[in-house]
């Protein structure tokens, strides 16, 4: 039988090989970012605006010891979760992005954010955002310097509406689907990259947590910024419908 420690170093040099392998054999040129929960960290925010938003518009409140429960589910589970019917999404979204607007400094980039922007267009990779957020409210938050590392806005997109979005990033910039890349931090990001036939990939630092991510295949999930600046300049020749998480 082979050594505990022996296991390890042959599945480290298997990983090695294959760690990379989730995006296939096509290059990416394109990387479309969702804002909130992956360059942002609104999720703290969000929870001190929670409850005014569940009495204004009737939905279920939401206690702390809640919060890994709905991290564990789909979004459109979240949603059903919480009582609030598809007719109010709309309302609820207008209002949160003029919550934002109005407290857009108690909102902060993850540490890592500028780092890998800036590494990225350095790289020559071009970048667009797609977000449910105000286009003004993000840039507020990403501030000029890296705001002006993004080359297409596509905001204001319905909690459920990120695939239009996506179609029209890549009509503004020539881009075929098979040459992006959409990374996001919850599950309906992959759904509507999947809708388009965009290449998704999920992060782990944001709204959903790695089994709801897992559970609709995203192409690879990040558990840091660097394991997304190595993936998309690393050869990848996978098999299809392969996860894999890239530390």
């Amino acid at each position: 039988m082979v050594p505990n420690a022996g296991c390890m170093a042959i599945m480290a040099a298997i990983m090695a090989e294959q760690v990379f392998a989730g995006l296939g054999p096509d290059p990416v040129r394109l990387i479309i970012f969702d804002f909130d929960g992956t360059l942002s960290d609104s999720g703290e925010w969000f929870l001190t605006v929670i409850d005014q938003l569940a009495k204004r518009f009737g939905f279920r409140n939401v206690g702390r010891d809640e919060i890994e429960l709905l991290r564990s589910r789909s979004s459109r589970e979240v949603i059903r979760y919480l009582g609030i019917p598809p007719w109010k999404l709309p309302l609820i979204a207008r209002h949160v992005r003029a919550l934002v607007a109005r407290e857009s400094d108690k909102i902060q980039l993850f540490p890592d954010t500028p780092r890998l922007l800036e590494t990225l267009v350095s790289m020559g990779f071009k970048l667009a955002i797609v977000t449910s957020n105000a286009e003004a409210n993000a840039r507020a938050i990403l501030g000029p310097e890296n705001a002006a590392r993004i080359s297409w806005w596509e905001c204001g997109s319905g909690l459920f509406g990120k695939a239009r979005k996506f179609r029209r990033v890549l009509r503004r910039s020539g881009f075929a689907p098979h040459e992006a890349l959409a990374i996001g931090d919850e599950t309906r990001d992959i759904e509507a990259a999947k809708r388009v036939g965009l290449r998704s990939a999920a992060v782990l630092w944001g709204y959903a947590n790695r089994d709801a991510l897992a559970r609709f295949e995203p192409n690879l999930m990040f558990d840091d910024a660097d394991a997304i600046l190595k993936s998309v300049v690393a050869a990848s020749h996978s098999a299809p419908n392969v996860v894999d998480v890239v530390k």
